[in-house]
């Protein structure tokens, strides 16, 4: 994080978040600084497409955030099984999201059917922090908010890909290499999302 504030100029200890870093070349170089930790730095994501997406039974946002926190809970899991370690999650704060609705959610997933491998996650479950005080949640928004901004287009209808493919050395694979299956969810990954995203099988 030192190294990734002497790169973008800032003082020691300034909270880095996405919104906090304005211009363009900036942003890009907050990804590539990420991608050269990736020797310790793994990166996992799920990227929600909601315009191909059917939310019928998704009731609100804190179902839609839930439903997707599953997702990343299971590639979690994985990355941790195959280190053979034992791994606890801690979420940025969210408004009006409660830690009893974290602990209910987790007990309702592990009685359902689910790719979690639950022996490689911490039983005493997930934690809800702020970002100023954990600096690893500082990293998780940079990385979600530059995979945002590939996939959303800006004001005239572009994405911009770079911001990904900067990130990419650092996003989890699982041999031999897959990345959509582990270290990039894509949800659906379907024709129609496949062939607006050509550019993602390429990473």
């Amino acid at each position: 994080m030192e190294s990734l504030r002497l790169r973008l100029g800032r003082e020691a200890h300034h909270l880095l978040s996405w919104k906090n870093i304005k211009t363009h070349a900036q942003r890009l170089e907050a990804a590539a600084g990420l991608a050269t930790a990736s020797e310790w730095l793994t990166i996992s994501a799920v990227v929600v497409c909601k315009p191909f997406l059917d939310i019928g039974g998704i009731r609100d946002a804190d179902a839609a955030y839930l439903y997707t926190l599953r997702f990343l809970l299971e590639r979690l899991s994985w990355i941790a099984r195959d280190r053979e370690a034992i791994l606890r999650y801690t979420l940025a704060h969210v408004v009006r999201f409660r830690l009893a609705q974290l602990r209910d959610y987790e007990q309702r997933l592990a009685r359902i059917p689910t790719k979690i491998h639950w022996p490689a996650l911490d039983p005493r479950g997930g934690m809800i922090d702020q970002p100023k005080r954990i600096q690893q949640l500082q990293i998780g928004d940079l990385a979600a908010s530059a995979i945002f901004r590939a996939f959303e287009p800006d004001q005239y209808g572009r994405p911009e890909p770079r911001y990904l493919q900067e990130l990419a050395p650092a996003l989890y694979r699982h041999p031999p290499g897959r990345l959509t299956s582990y270290g990039l969810k894509m949800h659906p990954w379907n024709g129609a999302t496949k062939a607006t995203y050509p550019w993602v099988t390429d990473l």
